[in-house]
């Protein structure tokens, strides 16, 4: 029987709509692997607006990401990869000067939702497991241009409650099921980019 190559650390892995399939429907490209992953629900444009449910086309940074210390160990990873709190939020807000920036949320605002006249913004702690694992691309971030797309992840898949066994798509990140994404993390070398279309 003739042995498996080693999959050396990979520095790019590229996602990518299936062809002739539902636009969000795609495949992940890791060296010699080839993942099913999840796009956003509008498939993926170069023009990425807020809102949109579509995922940008580019070549992006991983910049690091979080996971959720009281559901895993900490998963076996070069990039950096820190515990997630229940505080963290990210502003998703174009009027704030906090657009597209990781923001802390104060305890009342955790507890009740966000409060009037804040930025509106996403709850990273969630009740489901999307962002067990979630990974920061650098897309609108150097310069953050307003309305142009914020919170745009690797992170786990969502399960499709109407089609058992599937996914869901994304509002416009990349998404791979959590056993799936365990495994590439330890592949994935420092500095290691996402190419989305």
């Amino acid at each position: 029987m003739p042995k498996k190559r080693p999959i050396s650390a990979l520095s790019r892995i590229v996602a990518r709509p299936v062809p002739g399939g539902d636009r969000w429907k795609g495949r992940l490209h890791a060296g010699f692997l080839v993942l099913p992953c999840a796009l956003g629900r509008a498939g993926v444009v170069t023009d990425k607006r807020e809102g949109d449910h579509a995922s940008p086309r580019g070549d992006f940074s991983l910049l690091g990401g979080f996971f959720r210390s009281d559901r895993l160990r900490r998963p076996a990873c070069r990039l950096a990869l820190r515990p997630l709190r229940r505080e963290m939020g990210w502003c998703d807000d174009a009027d704030s000067f906090l657009y597209n920036r990781p923001m802390i949320l104060s305890l009342a605002e955790f507890s009740v939702g966000p409060l009037a006249g804040g930025p509106r913004h996403e709850v990273m702690w969630r009740k489901d497991s999307l962002y067990d694992i979630v990974f920061q691309l650098d897309h609108n971030q150097n310069p953050r241009m307003r309305g142009r797309g914020s919170a745009i992840f690797l992170h786990c898949a969502r399960p499709d409650p109407a089609r058992p066994g599937q996914f869901a798509p994304t509002e416009g990140c990349v998404a791979l099921p959590l056993p799936v994404l365990r495994k590439l993390l330890p592949l994935l070398a420092p500095h290691c980019r996402l190419r989305i279309g």
